[in-house]
């Protein structure tokens, strides 16, 4: 349960807005566009990991105009201190067979690349007719793993954000936007 109680306190975290709505909309269409070219008369299948791209997830599938599945991954990963365990465990898999698509997957930001690394990894074992990350934030600076995104919609820096499906706490997931979190609530 979220420490934050009252409607003034979230609107106090928030310290600015990074990326508008309107921005990730026209963002979202184009991309859709994109994936309706390159995939039309192909099995598509689009893979969002939760909980955070679900938000992302909705939008861009409403903005693809072909023939299309959806599937939903979660995963917690186990990385201690400083030394990665290299454990990710899937808390929820996909109940399509894969070898029969092109695989899509539908992430909301790429920060450290670590879980999303191994999860490419127990994907491409199964053998998609092809396989390509999608996300809609890229962190760069923060990369520890060697992994670049096929479609990256905005690259931004190493900002703690939130909206857009991405949360603080669970909290904030809601919003139409990204902005920066003000941990403080100045």
């Amino acid at each position: 349960m979220s420490s934050i109680k009252t409607t003034e306190e979230f609107n106090s975290r928030i310290k600015q807005v990074i990326i508008t709505k309107e921005q990730i909309d026209e963002a979202v269409r184009k991309a859709g566009a994109d994936i309706s070219a390159e995939y039309e008369g192909r099995p598509l299948l689009l893979v969002s990991i939760l909980k955070g791209a679900y938000v992302f997830m909705a939008d861009l599938c409403r903005a693809v105009s072909i023939p299309c599945e959806i599937g939903f991954m979660a995963a917690k990963s186990y990385y201690e201190g400083t030394e990665s365990s290299g454990k990710v465990k899937i808390t929820l898999d996909l109940s399509q067979d894969i070898s029969q698509y092109h695989v899509i997957i539908v992430e909301d930001i790429i920060d450290t690349g670590r879980t999303l690394n191994d999860i490419i990894k127990m994907l491409k074992a199964r053998n998609p007719l092809s396989l390509k990350v999608l996300t809609l934030l890229d962190k760069p600076s923060r990369r520890l793993v060697e992994l670049e995104a096929d479609v990256s919609l905005f690259t931004i820096p190493d900002l703690f954000v939130i909206g857009y499906g991405l949360d603080c706490g669970e909290i904030y997931r809601n919003l139409p936007y990204v902005a920066e979190y003000d941990e403080k609530g100045e």
